[in-house]
């Protein structure tokens, strides 16, 4: 039986993809930084642990309490919008620990096992907007166009050791808690003068229009996971698949 362990478990993304997996037989190792046992179902293979990305102990205890497992779903991050006027190096850095120095880490940490088994693959999520350039997001935005650099660049070191890796890339879920966690994240403290284009970008965030579903993001993991013919970089979501083809 296959086992995958997903990191940031406790909503959106996350969550459904850990339903996706065990509802096609696979056993579940299902990470959050506060374990929440009761969004999962109670099963013999699902399993809740606590991790926190941005903690290598918290890794290291995470690693030894999973055991062996097949596949690596890299979920974990958190958003920001906000000019890059008003906000603190202190929250950049915080920012790049869990999105892309978390992703990092994850990766490093699995790679002995998966070295030893000549085998496993490692799904990095990331986020539709590096596919163009969008106000308020530069922080973000390069939190996650380094993941999809990192990633591209370990695969070819990789797949000498019969590992393979890819890149899931969502696009604007407003179903999921991710965008209203963000526009937390942005506080109040915005400079005078981005007021009005703070403003606009709201109401672009609220438009109609396609965006992306959390099983959009989960079948493409999955495909990213059993599909050795699947691309390095695969869009998730109507709108994450048409930028996608306008990046082209």
């Amino acid at each position: 039986m296959n086992t995958v362990l997903i990191t940031g478990c406790s909503s959106g993304f996350g969550l459904d993809t850990a339903h996706f997996f065990h509802d096609r037989g696979w056993s579940v190792i299902a990470t959050m930084r506060t374990p929440k046992a009761d969004v999962l179902p109670a099963s013999d293979r699902m399993r809740v642990l606590p991790l926190d990305v941005t903690d290598p102990a918290s890794i290291a205890r995470a690693m030894a309490a999973a055991g062996p497992f097949d596949v690596l779903v890299n979920n974990a991050g958190v958003g920001q919008m906000s000019p890059l006027e008003g906000v603190s190096m202190d929250k950049i850095r915080e920012l790049f620990e869990t999105n892309t120095l978390g992703t990092i880490a994850m990766t490093q940490a699995v790679l002995p096992q998966f070295r030893e088994r000549g085998s496993g693959v490692i799904v990095n999520v990331t986020s539709g907007v590096t596919f163009q350039p969008l106000p308020l997001m530069s922080i973000y935005t390069a939190s996650k166009a380094a993941v999809n650099a990192f990633t591209e660049s370990v695969a070819l070191e990789l797949e000498a050791i019969g590992v393979r890796i890819r890149i899931v890339i969502p696009g604007r879920a407003p179903e999921t808690p991710f965008g209203d966690n963000a526009r937390a994240r942005m506080g109040l403290n915005i400079p005078e003068p981005y007021q009005a284009l703070a403003a606009q970008m709201m109401g672009r965030f609220q438009a109609g229009g396609d965006v992306t579903t959390s099983r959009d993001v989960s079948e493409a993991v999955w495909r990213a996971a059993t599909d050795p013919s699947c691309p390095m970089r695969l869009p998730a979501g109507a709108d994450a698949v048409a930028r996608a083809g306008a990046a082209r």
